[in-house]
């Protein structure tokens, strides 16, 4: 026998209804929305008052222009600096961030300051312009005109725990020296200009981009002071430490009355990624970079020594596979050390 449900049959129809009218109202099929999925990058740097804030907050803004049809949103966090950027990626608070070359390397071999906490999912996207070591000694005390010649001097290292202070005790480990070997003085830049003015010190420690501030008023002042060499023998022993100083040559002229260039060296400044970041994504931050440095030369003076010849330079970790494929595209020579883990 046939049942006759007509209540069924009225809400079978509404349902129909309502599906066609949903069809209508979007083509008659279903399309998948076409907007980016949002990323957000949060890039540690340092101090607003310091270098490494405003490259990092200018770097973020071009890439967010740059890439928001990718649905990448960048921006610069400011920290205390090199050290707490690395526990801000390990943390995952940041995905980015700009380091000193020697923390770099301490931090991913688990030396130094991170001694027996190795960080090995740190990676390299590029160097962004050099720390160039500034040993700056009166003329009275120069011997050689190398850097050996601060044994036996009232020696600023720089203020305790600092960058300064650890790069400054590497260094003098490398050729030989321990602190016992000089009278130390743990003084920031300006002080240190002014004490070697005052004569309360010979000389300082004091790397940092060129022109420093500080050394530019000793030669100013005509101070009677000389920026002391690094030998080629002096580089390779600092690296078999940690390997990440290579030779800088400081122009003539940079300072007033320094008529001749000079032989130091240099760490770099470079730009980190935490390697859960995605080889797509670390590409197109280091592709925009590169292709766009009319724009980040212009974020600030540190920033004009960002280029792609520079890039590699004394770089502490792999690059990330996103850097690395980038370039390899531009036919960049890539050390072996540089090398992403798992990349033949």
């Amino acid at each position: 026998m046939k049942v006759n449900r007509p209540g069924l049959r009225v809400l079978a129809v509404a349902v129909m209804a309502l599906f066609t009218l949903a069809l209508a109202g979007c083509g008659g099929e279903k399309k998948e929305s076409t907007a980016p999925k949002q990323q957000f990058l949060n890039i540690a740097t340092a101090s607003p008052g310091g270098t490494y804030y405003p490259v990092g907050v200018g770097l973020a803004n071009l890439w967010t222009e740059k890439l928001k049809d990718k649905g990448i949103r960048a921006s610069g966090q400011s920290s205390a600096g090199s050290v707490e950027n690395v526990d801000l990626l390990q943390k995952g608070e940041a995905q980015l961030g700009i380091f000193q070359g020697l923390i770099g390397v301490q931090a991913y071999e688990g030396r130094g300051r991170f001694e027996g906490k190795p960080y090995k999912g740190l990676r390299s996207i590029a160097m962004l312009w050099p720390n160039v070591e500034h040993f700056v000694l009166v003329n009275s005390a120069v011997k050689t005109g190398n850097v050996s010649d601060i044994k036996g001097t009232k020696f600023s290292v720089g203020p305790r725990a600092s960058g300064t202070e650890e790069s400054t005790l590497v260094i003098m480990k490398a050729l030989g020296l321990s602190i016992n070997d000089i009278s130390p003085e743990y003084l920031g830049y300006n002080d240190t200009a002014s004490a070697i003015k005052d004569g309360r010190v010979q000389g300082g420690s004091m790397p940092a981009g060129i022109p420093v501030a500080a050394v530019t008023d000793l030669y100013a002042s005509r101070a009677n002071v000389t920026i002391l060499e690094f030998t080629d023998e002096q580089l390779q022993a600092v690296n078999k430490i940690y390997n990440t100083w290579f030779r800088f040559v400081i122009p003539p002229n940079t300072y007033p009355g320094l008529n001749k260039e000079v032989k130091t060296i240099a760490q770099p400044n470079w730009l980190g990624v935490a390697d859960s970041v995605s080889e797509e994504t670390v590409y197109l931050l280091t592709k925009t970079m590169f292709e766009n440095l009319d724009a980040v030369h212009s974020i600030h003076d540190a920033a004009k020594g960002i280029t792609l010849e520079n890039a590699l330079k004394g770089l502490p970790v792999p690059l990330h596979p996103g850097a690395y494929r980038y370039f390899k595209e531009k036919g960049v020579s890539i050390p072996d050390n540089l090398v992403p883990p798992g990349v033949k």
